[in-house]
């Protein structure tokens, strides 16, 4: 399943995965909550230090963006049309967040030049806060594209010693 998710991503030995969810995320506003709890209850449990708040941001910035970019409108209306899934992979020093959607248009990152708008900062906030990010269109029978994610973790016996 990880297979078509890692296709694009920074090179990672999958043999090397410590832990690997995933969740659905139904086409509505309440999925960037959702998101934001399995994201925080996933990370607890994966002690991720002092990264855990700017993964839960990074995550509801992805999941906005493919729900305002990526769904369309009357998704949430109707249950045989196409949703978004939430991925997140973990190494020992490393940290995977993706969203899969079923839009093969590239995400933009917005100018940045008005920090007062209310929207269209997502991905300068993805770019600011994760160690890098990017995206690709799946193949195979996955449709659509994942934006991914990658984070840089410490090492567990220096989280605890620091």
């Amino acid at each position: 399943m990880l297979k078509p998710l890692r296709q694009g991503l920074p090179p990672l030995d999958p043999a090397a995965v410590s832990g690997a969810v995933s969740c659905a995320l139904p086409a509505r506003h309440e999925a960037v909550r959702e998101a934001r709890r399995f994201t925080r209850g996933t990370l607890d449990q994966w002690d991720v230090g002092d990264r855990l708040d700017d993964i839960c941001l990074v995550v509801s910035e992805l999941v906005t963006n493919a729900l305002r970019h990526a769904l369309p409108a009357e998704a949430g209306r109707a249950e045989h049309l196409p949703s978004a899934r939430l991925h997140l992979m973990r190494w020992t020093e490393r940290l995977v967040c993706a969203v899969r959607d079923p839009s093969y248009e590239s995400p933009v990152p917005r100018g940045t030049e008005d920090f007062s708008a209310e929207s269209g900062r997502g991905l300068f906030l993805v770019e600011s806060f994760a160690d890098s990010w990017g995206w690709h269109p799946l193949a195979g029978t996955l449709s659509g594209k994942v934006v991914w994610a990658l984070f840089r973790l410490r090492p567990a016996e220096r989280h605890r010693a620091g």
